[in-house]
């Protein structure tokens, strides 16, 4: 209940492998095992669940008529919604959501947020680097405030019977200082969400008009950022890792011809085009129930949405954002199926209005076009397999070195050790790679390592995703949190020499062009090489080196 699946080889003997033999043998394992997490670190997830409703339950008991455990009525009263977007953002604020717990790679504390936040000296990632005052790279009494803000004055609201404009707006203004001074804070908060979704409360008297933009916004960039070539290899891997696959016959059906051609099967071509078309259509459907008043039509954009919901939640994606799954089910049913009188259109703001068409619309779609611009969480384009990631190789034990820096995270193996002997905890780590790889953008990595580093055998890979949440406290796919900006503040104050750290940076596919850019650094020397790979070649590609 508490081990890990061990991988179908000598985890020890794998450390110490060729790239192409470490790529091979855990993709292979991942295509069969998934990450092979034990049944309690789902436990945990359950668990943090259970802590999420139990909160918004509570703070709503501070409501006359709401919070009471024998009745769901109240759910659907608008304070009681109010509520639930303000828990949100602060329990993602905190750490306690998206990127947090075993499944992320933090075991020991099982979460980042807050501990950082809170923390003097922390590495932060302001969004004026090397700007006077506000721009340094670690984290002091200013940074330290502008996030306690956050969370007292959410505080403040949650406890509020009947939060209003003067509750909303000290939430609206703190976040977006905290975000100035590290934008880290700004993202862990889910802002493209539940902070756009608080500016519309405190603005706009019709706000259930507004608050149906922004969800309606959020499911069709999430489907539309999907209409690429990288979506059927995330559903290979996600069915992969879900606990409700535990059939090998299953998961091999997702590749071509396990275990020597893992590229999407038809199958999982298939199970892609579906999932794009409901999240595409849930959307659609649902406004057109509520445009056209038809009851039937809006029943059935709600039960495609929890249809949606449901899936992506059975499969415990990387990253984990069950309790935001949780809310948008929760919201679809109170905007949509509690409120079918209102339209987006009977949004009484002019303000709001441009407001709205700025960060749920242009924002995505700008997101899209220029990947490297905007963040994939303000583009909105989740789980679409199309992101900037990292890979950072640490040669022998230079990786030491971040010691130096002031944080609460360990590095992996050292939280792993706490519970497993170091064979178990290689094994678990080395499908972190196996993630990677197996995303059409990962393959990319078997014509750039070679480019890197030589002697490949004598470097640590970590995934950049780990290095974020060990050093700046929180990670959720978010490439531009562990590129150059954290590359370089890592190098200031820990000195690493000529090849000891390289990394390699894979931006996002553009819309409308053919190619993903790539960078590779030194941390002493700077960029050594940058240039673009063929997204085309890439599919052809094993997620391992056959040459």
């Amino acid at each position: 209940m508490f081990l890990p699946k061990a991988p179908p080889y000598d985890a020890l003997a794998w450390a110490k492998m060729s790239f192409a033999d470490r790529a091979r043998l855990s993709c292979q394992a991942w295509a069969v095992q998934g990450y092979g997490s034990p049944l309690g670190a789902y436990i945990v997830y359950v668990l943090k669940i259970a802590l999420y409703i139990a909160g918004w339950i509570y703070f709503c008991s501070f409501s006359p008529g709401l919070g009471t455990w024998g009745t769901i009525s109240w759910w659907f009263v608008p304070v009681a919604f109010q509520k639930a977007i303000v828990w949100s953002l602060l329990f993602e604020v905190l750490g306690f959501g998206c990127g947090s717990g075993p499944l992320t790679g933090r075991y020991f504390p099982p979460v980042g947020g807050f501990l950082y936040f809170l923390r003097p000296k922390t590495t932060k990632m302001p969004l004026f680097e090397g700007a006077p005052i506000i721009g340094g790279r670690t984290r002091g009494i200013l940074e330290i405030v502008s996030y306690a803000s956050v969370l007292v004055y959410s505080v403040l609201c949650l406890i509020h019977p009947a939060p209003g404009f003067e509750q909303f707006l000290p939430i609206i203004i703190s976040l977006v200082i905290a975000g100035i001074l590290d934008k880290t804070v700004f993202l862990a908060a889910r802002a493209e969400h539940y902070w756009v979704t608080i500016v519309v409360f405190a603005f706009a008297q019709n706000w259930i008009a507004g608050a149906m933009i922004v969800q309606l916004s959020i499911w069709l960039f999430a489907g539309f950022s999907k209409l690429n070539a990288h979506f059927p290899s995330v559903v290979c891997v996600m069915a992969s890792n879900s606990p409700f696959t535990p059939f090998s016959w299953f998961r091999k059906a997702m590749y071509k011809n396990y275990p020597e051609d893992l590229r999407p099967s038809s199958t999982a071509v298939a199970k892609a085009n579906m999932g794009i078309v409901l999240e595409l259509g849930t959307p659609i459907v649902l406004f057109t129930g509520i445009m056209t008043g038809s009851q039937t039509i809006l029943y059935l954009g709600l039960g495609m949405m929890v249809f949606l919901h449901s899936y992506i939640t059975s499969n415990f994606p990387m990253g984990v954002p069950i309790e935001w799954n949780f809310l948008v089910v929760y919201s679809a049913f109170f905007l949509f199926g509690a409120n079918p009188s209102i339209t987006p259109f009977q949004l009484d703001s002019a303000p709001v209005a441009a407001f709205l068409f700025v960060f749920s619309f242009a924002l995505p779609l700008i997101g899209n076009i220029r990947p490297d611009w905007i963040s994939f969480l303000l583009a909105m384009r989740y789980y679409a397999g199309n992101w900037a990631v990292s890979v950072w190789m640490f040669k022998e034990d230079s990786y030491k070195k971040l010691e130096k820096l002031t944080k609460t995270s360990g590095w992996l193996y050292d939280q792993l050790d706490m519970f497993y002997e170091r064979k178990v905890s290689v094994g678990l780590v080395s499908k972190v790679m196996a993630f990677r790889l197996m995303h059409l953008h990962g393959k990319a990595f078997q014509k750039l390592v070679p480019k890197a580093v030589k002697n490949f055998e004598k470097y640590e890979w970590v995934e950049g995703e780990l290095i974020a949440g060990m050093v700046v406290g929180w990670n959720f796919g978010e490439g531009h949190l562990h590129s150059e900006q954290l590359l370089r503040s890592v190098q200031a104050q820990c000195g690493f020499k000529d090849e000891e750290l390289r990394c390699i940076f894979i931006e996002g596919q553009p819309l409308g062009k053919s190619t993903i850019n790539y960078r590779i650094h030194d941390a002493e020397k700077g960029l050594l090489e940058d240039g673009k790979i063929e997204v085309a070649d890439l599919k052809e590609l094993q997620p391992w080196p056959t040459k």
